[in-house]
C-alpha cells in the first residue's frame, strides 16, 4: 500500500503547467455550480472523465470508491428531503427533487474527481509555485501544500498502526460495519499522538532553516506556460462565461423545483 497520491506518469496533464491545472479546476468549479439540470453538467462531465482517463488517475478515484459510493446514496437522499417539485413520484421524491438531487450529486463527486486529477498529476512543490505563481502569498501555498503532505502521512500512520495491532491478535476484520468501525477507534489515539509529535518536530524544523526570515524567496523548479497552457486556459474560460450567460438567460433551471 503506498499512500501518495501523486501518480508519477508522463501524460499530456501531467506536463500542463501547475497554474493551468489550478485554473482548471476553478474553471469546473464555476461550470457546475451554475446549472440546476443534470442534463447540462454533462458536456463537463464528458470532460472531467476525459480529463481523468487522460491523467491515468482512475487508480486514486477507485482507491476513494467506499467514500463515493456512500456520498452518492447519502447525497440522492438528502437533497430530496430539502426540495421538492410539483409532480410527486413516491414517499418524498418528486421528479424536480430528483433531477436537482442528481445534479447535486453530480457535482459533489465531480468536485471531488477534479480534485483527484488535480493532485494525482501535481508534485506538492508545483502545486505551491502554482498558487504563487497565481498570486497567492507563500505561506498560503505552503500551508495548503502542508495539508495535503499531511494526509498521505495520517494513512500511513494509520496502516502501520493497524498492522502492529494486527500481529498482536486484534481481529479488524470480522463482524458488522459497526463493529468494525468501533474496533478502529482505538487505533485513533496512538495515530493523533504520532501526527502531534510530526507537526510539532516539523515546526521545529522549518524555524531552524529560518522560515520566512526573508520575503524574498527564490525556487529551484521553475513553471513555464506553452502553447497547449494558454489553448486549454483559453477554451476553460470561455466554457466558463459561457455557463455563466446560459445561466442568466434562464437556462438549465429546473421549472417547478422548490428548495427549502
Amino acid at each position: 500500500m503506498t499512500p501518495e497520491l501523486y501518480l508519477d506518469y508522463d501524460t499530456v496533464i501531467h506536463r500542463l503547467d501547475a497554474r493551468t491545472k489550478i485554473l482548471i479546476f476553478v474553471f469546473s468549479f464555476i461550470a457546475l455550480v451554475v446549472f440546476e439540470h443534470p442534463l447540462w453538467i454533462i458536456p463537463i462531465s464528458a470532460l472531467t472523465l476525459l480529463q481523468t482517463t487522460l491523467a491515468r488517475a482512475w487508480v486514486n478515484v477507485w482507491r476513494i470508491r467506499v467514500m463515493l459510493t456512500i456520498l452518492t446514496i447519502t447525497s440522492i437522499l438528502m437533497w430530496n428531503v430539502f426540495a421538492s417539485g410539483e409532480t410527486h413520484l413516491f414517499l418524498f421524491f418528486d421528479l424536480e427533487s430528483l433531477l436537482y438531487s442528481l445534479t447535486r450529486t453530480m457535482l459533489i463527486l465531480l468536485m471531488i474527481l477534479c480534485g483527484v486529477n488535480l493532485i494525482s498529476t501535481t508534485r506538492n512543490e508545483e502545486l505551491v509555485l502554482g498558487m504563487i505563481g497565481l498570486g497567492l502569498p507563500y505561506r498560503v501555498g505552503f500551508t495548503i501544500s502542508t495539508a495535503l503532505r499531511l494526509v498521505p502521512t495520517i494513512v500511513s500512520s494509520i496502516y502501520t498502526i493497524s498492522q502492529a495491532q494486527r500481529s498482536r491478535g486484534l481481529d479488524l476484520e470480522s463482524g458488522s460495519i459497526l463493529q468494525r468501525m468501533k474496533k478502529y477507534v482505538p487505533l485513533l489515539i496512538p495515530v493523533f499522538i504520532s501526527t502531534i509529535r510530526n507537526t510539532n518536530t516539523f515546526g521545529m524544523a522549518l524555524e531552524s532553516k529560518g522560515f520566512g526570515a526573508k520575503k524574498d524567496r527564490t525556487f529551484y523548479l521553475k513553471l513555464e506556460m506553452r502553447n497547449l497552457d494558454y489553448f486549454i486556459l483559453a477554451f476553460g474560460a470561455c466554457f466558463s462565461v459561457v455557463s455563466i450567460i446560459l445561466d442568466i438567460k434562464g437556462f438549465g433551471d429546473i421549472k417547478g423545483l422548490t428548495r427549502f
